[in-house]
């Protein structure tokens, strides 16, 4: 999510180099709740407003929004979402009774300031450049110590294909490095998009570049396309295009408008993939019977079942907590921009946007092909599982010896991360290639394909208990073509692009 906070893994990796009044006159046919309060004034938030998703009933929320005192930011009039702040605590009770509003959320707990930062997630001791290998013939400097390459078929899968230009995969996460030597062929300027100014499209290259500590973004894409040149690594899909798309601000938080502005452009501009290697922050988890949270999930899920209907598929890391998702019961990292603290949870309490209908959530493997220890997992869950580094229990026989995965960072380097955060662009690039080749297929057929060629990995027979402390301990459910920790397998590169033959 920050480069994020993976730990708890906003980002899905773990580890990254990486105000109104009470009495008030209101516009004709505007309904307001009566509080009988006057306006206390607050730390300036962020609100989502949901409503129906036509110009007319926009723009009478808009006005509704300003009568209460609050400013518009941004309009999505295409999902009936309206981005709104207030410094009044009363706001989003208020305007819960304006006519037309269907439900209003604050996305976030912290006041919006000038300058927000926060450290980096805990865990890929980032390695700031990697030491190139002897390559040979035809290898890219850094093959050697690409094994999570190697393990999807990647190296036979390009001696059918490379992808297509005509493919764009949108990487939703901190920006993408477009002067990276490896990147700078692939990025397509026209497509980036800043989000992060409170929700609204922002497209001057400046805004949507990494910022301080933003490698994981450049990190994501290099493993989903870095070009096939000889001058470092080597992606899934060299050929295909990139989008940046920036949802990631410097404080290392992805907002509930960040996501919905990120899969909007998305649909808007009919990208074929999208990656999201984070969660929706402030809450890991978005409750129904909260209504800030029911607010967000809405206005998420109508980003991107928008997006699907123009054709996108979006893939998401299932995240780093090593949590069941399929039997949740509590949260202890929320809310994550102030004060974290422990409540139960139940099914009906979502992670965003990995556990949307439609949406292709990864699970982490190792060198050997077994859950991440840090991966979190789920029985109808996850969709599949895809190579994101294991550098504590899975120890690759490479050159460099590490466990995580080498991929490009800002700065024309080369880095190690790992966390689902790098599982989740693995399976976005064989989806590249898959689009490449059946460029007519829905993003339903896209993912019955993706499903069809993995391979199929049984849940261990003795308790995954990894390091033998009970740190990790984790219960696979379910057969070998369809269990928790790796859905309907691990994902094959090499399979996919034969999936016609």
């Amino acid at each position: 999510m920050s480069v994020p906070r993976i730990s708890r893994t906003r980002y899905a990796a773990v580890g990254l180099v990486l105000a109104t009044a009470g009495a008030m006159v209101l516009p004709a046919g505007t309904a307001v709740a009566a509080t009988g309060a006057e306006p206390t004034t607050g730390p300036l938030l962020s609100y989502v407003v949901n409503t129906q998703a036509n110009h007319g009933q926009v723009q009478k929320v808009e006005k509704a929004i300003t009568t209460l005192g609050g400013s518009v930011v941004y309009s999505y009039e295409q999902i009936g979402v309206v981005i709104a702040r207030s410094t009044d605590t009363q706001f989003a009770a208020k305007l819960r009774g304006a006519k037309g509003v269907q439900s209003v959320g604050a996305s976030r707990t912290k006041g919006i300031t000038a300058a927000e930062t926060r450290k980096a997630e805990v865990a890929a001791d980032p390695t700031p450049e990697a030491v190139a290998a002897a390559a040979a013939a035809g290898e890219e400097p850094n093959w050697a110590n690409q094994w999570d390459m190697r393990q999807i078929g990647v190296d036979k899968a390009h001696k059918l294909s490379l992808g297509s230009n005509k493919v764009t995969v949108g990487v939703l996460d901190s920006g993408i490095d477009a002067n990276h030597e490896d990147l700078k062929a692939n990025v397509d300027a026209s497509q980036s998009v800043s989000c992060i100014d409170g929700g609204k499209p922002n497209t001057a290259f400046e805004a949507w570049q990494p910022g301080v500590d933003g490698d994981h973004g450049t990190h994501v894409a290099g493993t989903i396309a870095a070009a096939k040149n000889g001058k470092g690594i080597e992606g899934i899909a060299p050929n295909v295009k990139l989008a940046a798309v920036k949802v990631v601000d410097d404080g290392g938080f992805i907002y509930p408008e960040y996501a919905v502005c990120g899969f909007v452009w998305a649909g808007e501009h009919h990208f074929k993939v999208t990656n999201n290697s984070y969660f929706v922050d402030p809450w890991m988890f978005n409750c129904q019977n909260d209504a800030d949270q029911a607010a967000i999930t809405t206005a998420v899920r109508r980003a991107v079942e928008f997006s699907q209907r123009k054709g996108v598929l979006n893939v998401a890391a299932a995240g780093n907590e090593n949590i069941d998702l399929a039997h949740k019961t509590k949260d202890v990292a929320s809310p994550d921009d102030t004060t974290p603290g422990e409540r139960p949870i139940t099914q009906d309490c979502l992670n965003l946007p990995t556990e949307l209908d439609g949406v292709v959530s990864v699970s982490s493997v190792g060198v050997n092909g077994d859950k991440s220890y840090y991966s979190s997992y789920g029985k109808n869950k996850v969709t599949v599982a895809a190579p994101g580094g294991d550098r504590r229990y899975q120890i690759p026989d490479t050159p460099d010896k590490n466990g995580r995965t080498l991929s490009t960072i800002p700065g024309g380097k080369y880095g190690y991360m790992q966390g689902t955060s790098m599982a989740s662009p693995h399976a976005a690039g064989v989806l590249a290639l898959l689009a490449s080749t059946f460029p007519w297929a829905s993003p339903e057929e896209l993912t019955e394909m993706l499903t069809s060629q993995a391979e199929s990995h049984a849940c261990p027979t003795a308790p995954f208990n990894p390091g033998g402390a009970g740190e990790w301990t984790a219960n696979c459910e379910g057969g070998a073509d369809d269990n928790g920790f790796y859905g309907a397998g691990i994902i094959n590169a090499e399979k996919a692009v034969q999936w016609w033959r």
